[in-house]
Order: C-alpha cells, then sequence, then structure tokens
C-alpha cells in the first residue's frame, strides 16, 4: 500500500492543473472558467517546485504547457473544436515523453530501484502506447461522435490510467517479491515500502 500511494501522490500532483481543467469541464463549468481554474493550479504546482528549489518534472511542464495553449487558444478562438482536439497533441507529447528511459524512476522509492527498475522502464513503453492509443481514439471520437466526447473525456482517461497504474503497481510488486524471493533462497521478504 505504502509503494502505491508513494507513486499516486507525485502522478497526480504532476497532472493536477490538466486534472482540474478536465474535471470542470466534464461537471459543466464554462469553459473561460475551467480554463483559467486549470491554468492557476498548473502554474501553482510549478511554482510550488521552483520555490522548493526542486527540479520540475516533465509531466508538469507539459500539464503547464497544456493548460496554457489551451487557455490563449480557447479564449481567442472561444471554438469548442479545439478543447477537443487538444487531448489529442498532449496524449502524443506526453508519449513521446514516455519513451524516455528511466522517467518512471521517481515514482518508486528509490531502494527498490535496483530490484524492479528494468521493470519500470518497460513500463514507460506500455505507458507511452497507452498515450498514443489515447491520441487516436481522442482524435476518432473529437471527429466522428463529437457528441460523444464530453462521456469519453470524463471517463476513458481517468480510467484508462488507473487501470494500468493498478496493474502497474501490481506487476512490480509480484515481480520484487519473486525477486526478492530467489536472492534469499525462497524466503518471503517485504518489499522496503512496506
Amino acid at each position: 500500500m505504502k509503494t502505491l500511494l508513494y507513486a499516486l501522490g507525485p502522478m497526480l500532483f504532476d497532472s493536477l492543473g490538466v486534472l482540474v481543467f478536465a474535471v470542470l469541464l466534464v461537471a459543466g463549468a464554462d469553459i473561460v472558467i475551467a480554463t483559467i481554474a486549470g491554468t492557476i493550479v498548473a502554474l501553482a504546482v510549478v511554482g510550488y517546485e521552483l520555490a522548493r528549489g526542486r527540479k520540475v518534472a516533465a509531466l508538469q511542464w507539459i500539464s503547464l504547457a497544456s493548460v496554457l495553449l489551451t487557455a490563449a487558444v480557447t479564449l481567442f478562438t472561444g471554438d469548442p473544436r479545439f478543447v477537443m482536439a487538444k487531448p489529442t497533441i498532449v496524449y502524443l507529447v506526453v508519449g513521446t515523453v514516455m519513451l524516455r528511459r528511466g522517467w518512471l524512476n521517481r515514482y518508486i522509492l528509490p531502494e527498490q530501484l535496483a530490484l524492479v527498475g528494468d521493470v519500470m522502464d518497460r513500463f514507460g513503453m506500455i505507458w507511452a502506447a497507452l498515450m498514443f492509443a489515447s491520441a487516436g481514439l481522442n482524435l476518432v471520437i473529437a471527429v466522428f461522435f463529437t457528441a460523444w466526447w464530453p462521456l469519453f473525456i470524463g471517463i476513458f482517461p481517468l480510467a484508462s490510467k488507473f487501470t494500468l497504474f493498478a496493474g502497474h503497481i501490481a506487476v512490480v510488486h509480484v515481480i520484487g517479491q519473486a525477486r526478492l524471493r530467489r536472492r534469499t533462497g525462497g524466503e518471503l521478504q517485504p518489499l522496503a515500502a512496506e
């Protein structure tokens, strides 16, 4: 459970601006209000990290950039089609960033990295594949099934990421335990985070 909480916190924090924007939009808030709220939250997340003297994670920069881009285009055009297509662009950018080896390392306890670092790298590729699939699916829904887009964007991104996240944590835990048993001659040893 501690491993799950350790990973979940930074992941939610990294994309908080986009989450606030999406939740408000799905809840029926005015697009300008959702954009302003998402922008304020994304700026606060990056500002908080900078104020603490910490390195700003790539997903935090992406969250901020995507909310700011959406804010600018939405406020200038008022065109909701841009909002519908924007997630496709964001998913492509995020997927590309996720192709970088080791990006998941910040979501695991440092003492576990030597044990399951290779598994984390493989899951990095699976996360990238989910982002690319989400990009394609979002574009199809936005273009061909526009009326269904608010429901899709309100359910699929969070559900797919939560499902992969839960599977990811479970697989890493099982593999970590198996590797610990092999190292200790069959004795079950808890991972350092438990």
